[in-house]
């Protein structure tokens, strides 16, 4: 009679456990399939801006792409895209400190669109000098962290991931892969990891507003169960 009672409480602690790590599992391929194709599609759409104004310059042969762009840089953007997404929320976790500043998809998409307008500003916008636009652009990139992060974590990685993705681009640049017009920063241009700056936390954002709206359906899930 012991054994009978018992029996039936196994599967009724085990079943929720493996369900939640299968969904989350699940959850963590179909953010980042997402966050992959965010990456693609800003890559296409702000490549295709830089090619137009002659700021980077690819050589013919790679040049494939219907936007007249090589075809290696959007599934390298999405990658990376999906990696910066995916990683912001886990720091978060790790550091203890959960996002709190703006959660709400109006203020990623808000943040989207600042993020546009400083790379239409650095292709489009003539400035003095290259020193004048690294200033301003470095400006703008600060005061998008400002206004849609506010995080310590989020700074950091913003520059840890400005100054590996300029350290990456000097390298391709090197070795012939590319080339930016004027360059005035170690084959590159100065204002490159500003623009990598806010690139990182734009896919933050949107990989924090991702994986808070995973926590509030685990959440009602389990509030119903």
């Amino acid at each position: 009679m012991a054994e009978n009672d018992a029996t039936p409480t196994l599967p009724k602690k085990c079943g929720p456990y493996i369900s939640s790590v299968t969904s989350h599992g699940m959850n963590l391929v179909i953010r980042g399939v997402v966050l992959f194709f965010i990456g693609v599609f800003l890559a296409l759409v702000l490549n295709l801006l830089q090619i137009q104004r002659n700021v980077t310059l690819f050589p013919p042969d790679v040049i494939t792409s219907i936007f007249s762009s090589a075809w290696w840089v959007p599934p390298c953007c999405g990658t990376a895209s999906a990696v910066i997404g995916l990683l912001y929320p886990c720091m978060d976790r790790h550091l203890g400190e959960p996002h709190k500043f703006k959660r709400e998809w109006s203020s990623v998409m808000r943040c989207v669109a600042v993020f546009v307008g400083i790379n239409h500003a650095s292709a489009k916008v003539d400035f003095a000098n290259n020193i004048q636009l690294s200033l301003t652009l470095a400006a703008l990139s600060i005061g998008l962290w400002w206004t849609f992060d506010r995080s310590r974590s989020g700074f950091g990685l913003g520059v840890g991931i400005a100054f590996l993705a300029t350290l990456v681009s000097q390298l391709l640049v090197y070795n012939g892969v590319y080339q930016y017009t004027s360059p005035d920063f170690l084959y590159v241009r100065s204002w490159l990891p500003c623009i990598f700056f806010a690139g990182g936390i734009t896919m933050g954002n949107i990989g924090r507003q991702l994986a808070m709206y995973e926590c509030k359906v685990i959440a009602e899930k389990s509030h119903e169960d």
